[in-house]
Order: C-alpha cells, then structure tokens, then sequence
C-alpha cells in the first residue's frame, strides 16, 4: 500500500465518521450522533476499509470494535484532527492575542502554582479563558493521551513515561504541617512528632507521594500511626476537618500560603525533613502545542523559577 494513494483517496469525513463510530460502539448510535443517515455512514466506513486495503473495524450483533489496523489509524487520526484544532487556536491568537481557551489539568498539590500562573495570565489577557481538570496524576496522565487537556501539572510520578512524555521538573514542594487557627498546638513554639500520634489527621492517601512520605516518616521515627486518619484525596473535605472537627493536615508550602491568605489556618512548629516532592509540567510528545499553551506554559516557568530559588537558599 503506497502513501501516496491513500493521500489522494483519504477524505477528513470518512475518518471523523469513522472515530464516531468507534466512539459510539455501532454505526446507528454514530448515524444519530452526526446526524447522517446509516448507509451513508456504513458506505463512508467501507470507502475507507478499501483506501487502507485493510478491515478496520469488527462487526456483531453487540455493536463494532476496531481492529488492530482501525486502533492504527484512530491513533493517527485523533492526532491529525488535534493538530487542526491546534492550528485553529494558533490563527485564532494571532489574530487577537487578547482571547482564547486553554485546557489543562492539575492535581490538588499543584494547584498553587497552577493558580498563581492562572492569575498573571488573567490579569494580561483578561479575555482568555480556562478550562483545568483537577484530578490525579494517573486520571490526567489518561486526558493527555487522549488529547482532551494539552498539558498538566502535578506531583512527579514514576508511571510516567518519558518515551510517551515530556516532562519538565518546577521545584521541589516542602510539606508543612496546618491546624485551624484557634487550635491549641498553634500557641506552642515547638512540637515534636510524638505529640501529633493522638490528633486526628487528615491525610492524603497512602498511595500518593505526600501521604505515603507522612506514614514513612511516622515509622522511621519508631512512632505507631495516628490513631485517628481520615484518608482523602479531597482537598476541599481535608480543610473542612480541619477547620470543625479539630483535624491537622499536611499542605505544600505554596498552597499554605495561599489558602492561609484568606481561611484561618497556620502551620504548626513541626520539623519535617523536606521531602524530595518534585512538581513538574507534562505535554506529550510531539505534539504541537497552541499558542496560548506556550504562554501558559512561559508564564508557569517564571512563577516556578523563585519557588526553586527560595528551596535552594534553605537547603
């Protein structure tokens, strides 16, 4: 099969039709979707079954799935039809640089630095908007894939692939430990771990690099668990213990500081050795990011880089 034949055969619509139908699971789910009638839509599949020479897609009575050679082209179609949409963005900003939409994603421990940047960017291009999923690192490593975020920021994690991404590295985020501000550990100067072993705690889960550091650490010290442990992955639920029900938690320094602006929480006098927590910047791998993506992306750089020099200094 010659690449230039399938060049000049190759219509966009039988492949829109075609990832249709894929993502509805039959060719009459797909003819609704796109409001097209089915033998136009098996008609379209079978044209380009014969430009690739090849059967892309099974048929049953449960529906379709694609076969080896349709996941092939699916792959390359999904890409082709993003770097179009990309393409759209980039005359779009050209023509007015002032507006826009960027979708990316970001985990609970990043979203300081995600906010920061979010705010500056704001702030210049008031009429550029955003679209941020907050999720886990496995759950936005799945939307970049997929191509429905361009890029996100979260904790590093070791599922990440560097053959699939680009990964960038921020800084190193310390943990600092946070009570409501009325709580009476507030008023000491120095606490020692041992005395934490009896508060309930709001951690994050044991399979996150944050919670699985503060259950190590409680170990290492020869120090039994916290008898108390609400373990979520909730930001939002982990404050509200905090604030009613007398919880502590653990926050990334530079989310402390920022939600300390405006709810009532301090840090408590607690020494924690700084975790090697590494924030990074995924994309995946060549692809063509839009204008506004490297905007963001310059403008996360630049509100990182005094974050990474103010870990150097107390180091």
């Amino acid at each position: 099969m010659r690449s230039d034949h399938v060049e000049r055969r190759l219509k966009l619509r039988e492949l829109r039709i075609l990832l249709a139908v894929v993502k509805a699971g039959s060719m009459a789910k797909a003819a609704t979707d796109l409001a097209i009638s089915q033998p136009n839509v098996s008609k379209a599949i079978a044209d380009l079954e014969h430009t690739f020479s090849a059967r892309l897609l099974d048929r049953s009575s449960r529906g379709v799935e694609p076969t080896a050679y349709g996941l092939a082209v699916i792959k390359r179609a999904t890409a082709m039809f993003d770097e179009l949409r990309q393409s759209v963005k980039d005359v779009e900003f050209l023509a007015d640089p002032t507006s826009g939409e960027l979708r990316l994603g970001c985990s609970d421990f990043a979203s300081g630095v995600v906010g920061v940047t979010i705010e500056r960017l704001f702030r210049q291009y008031p009429r550029i908007s955003f679209e941020v999923m907050s999720a886990g690192a496995a759950e936005l490593q799945e939307r970049l894939e997929s191509r429905n975020i361009e890029l996100f920021v979260s904790t590093d994690q070791e599922s990440l692939s560097t053959e699939d991404f680009v990964i960038e590295t921020l800084y190193d985020d310390p943990l600092v430990v946070v009570a409501d501000a009325q709580h009476p550990l507030t008023r000491r100067r120095g606490i020692a771990l041992t005395e934490l072993v009896n508060e309930p705690w709001a951690m994050p889960p044991a399979n996150t690099i944050s919670g699985r550091y503060i259950r190590d650490f409680f170990q290492t010290s020869r120090l039994a668990l916290p008898t108390t442990i609400v373990s979520t992955y909730s930001t939002v639920l982990r404050h509200q213990l905090v604030a009613n029900a007398g919880f502590i938690t653990v926050l990334p320094k530079p989310m402390f500081e920022t939600m300390a602006k405006g709810l009532s929480i301090k840090a408590l006098p607690v020494h924690l050795p700084t975790p090697r927590r590494t924030v990074v910047l995924v994309v995946l791998k060549k692809r063509t990011l839009s204008s506004i993506a490297q905007l963001f992306i310059e403008t996360l750089r630049g509100v990182a880089r005094p974050q990474t020099k103010s870990r150097k200094r107390a180091s």
